[in-house]
């Protein structure tokens, strides 16, 4: 008997394997799919207390997801617009700062001339050839962002719409789907996983409005001109790690350095950003997410690297609640015990 226990083990541990391959290779190539779905999963997770709410008001379902999605857009609207007041303010600022702009220019073509012994000619060169081959590939890599997500715009309101009306029809086929012994758990991860994308968003929520608050607020000591908007475009940014927030300071840096022509007033932007990062990593997000969640910081980095990997910028937002879900699938199958102590925090393993 050991010996065949012996040598069911390697099988064992090989079929896993094989199926964490052929799952990440199924999500790889599946992912235009896949990303779809999942963001307008979460949306209709979103909306479906909302449209419960209204259907109990003696709407129609139709109507109430309707009003739910206006509603939903018209927040979104309102964060775009409150952005774009402060991209117009200051683009209006613009002819002051181009002249600032040129003449920092100049003085690091001078710097690199005096240091670096390489002329004026031999740095135009430089720019055009780097222009020459990067562009066309930069170009081509921004419309295909922008066509893919306009028909994203497009397609996941619609999948979002469809899966609120026709909610019931699906959790009944998913309740048929799995063995009888395991129904009660499928009904019980189906009730929990509405507040955990709820928990999920509403944590995002809080992390992007607190590293936009002390951001703005230390941009604005600082006295770097149009704080708010540099600062919660950083916060934003903050979804992709460590490379978010390095896209986010470039502006704000730059405009420092423009502003007050010192290396002191970026130097002090740059160490707003690594302490603003330090407390989003290790104390902002593990409060507002993670311990929502009830999956410890360990397990969501690790999503969000493999979400990147995966489907880039879409899996690193994306894959936090589907780490949720199958920490909830785990807690509610007693054969996954060990993958729900691996996911859970320190609260959840007592």
């Amino acid at each position: 008997m050991k010996g065949s226990t012996a040598v069911e083990e390697p099988g064992r541990y090989l079929r896993i394997l094989q199926f964490i391959v052929f799952g990440a290779l199924f999500l790889y190539f599946g992912k235009p799919l896949f990303i779809t779905l999942g963001f307008a999963v979460l949306i209709s997770f979103i909306l479906y207390p909302i449209c419960v709410w209204i259907e109990k008001k003696s709407y129609k379902r139709i109507t109430a997801i309707f009003i739910s999605m206006m509603l939903l857009s018209l927040v979104l609207l309102s964060i775009c617009a409150l952005l774009v007041h402060q991209f117009i303010s200051f683009w209006e600022e613009w002819p002051f700062i181009k002249p600032k702009l040129l003449e920092s220019l100049d003085l690091l073509s001078t710097y690199f001339s005096d240091q670096w012994a390489l002329t004026r000619e031999d740095q135009n060169l430089w720019l055009k050839q780097i222009l020459n081959t990067s562009m066309p590939v930069l170009v081509k890599d921004l419309l295909s962002a922008y066509a893919f997500s306009a028909v994203m715009a497009i397609i996941i309101p619609i999948f979002s719409v469809l899966i609120l009306y026709h909610r019931a029809r699906l959790v009944n086929v998913i309740y048929r789907m799995v063995p009888v012994e395991t129904r009660i758990d499928i009904k019980n991860i189906l009730s929990l996983s509405i507040p955990t994308y709820y928990n999920f968003v509403k944590g995002m929520l809080i992390v992007y409005l607190i590293v936009g608050l002390l951001n703005s607020l230390g941009l604005w000591i600082i006295g770097v001109p149009h704080a708010f908007l540099f600062g919660f475009i950083a916060a934003i940014l903050t979804f992709i790690p460590y490379v978010g927030i390095i896209i986010g300071s470039l502006l704000p840096i730059t405009m420092s350095w423009i502003t007050y022509n010192s290396i002191w007033y970026p130097v002090s932007v740059m160490a707003l950003f690594a302490v603003v990062q330090y407390l989003e990593a290790n104390l902002i997000f593990p409060l507002a997410v993670s311990n929502k969640l009830h999956i410890n910081a360990l397990a969501t980095l690790i999503a969000i690297i493999l979400g990147g990997i995966l489907w880039g910028v879409a899996g690193m937002i994306l894959f936090v609640p589907f780490l949720a879900l199958i920490k909830l699938i785990a807690d509610n199958h007693p054969d996954l015990k060990t993958v729900s102590m691996l996911l859970g925090t320190s609260k959840t393993d007592k």
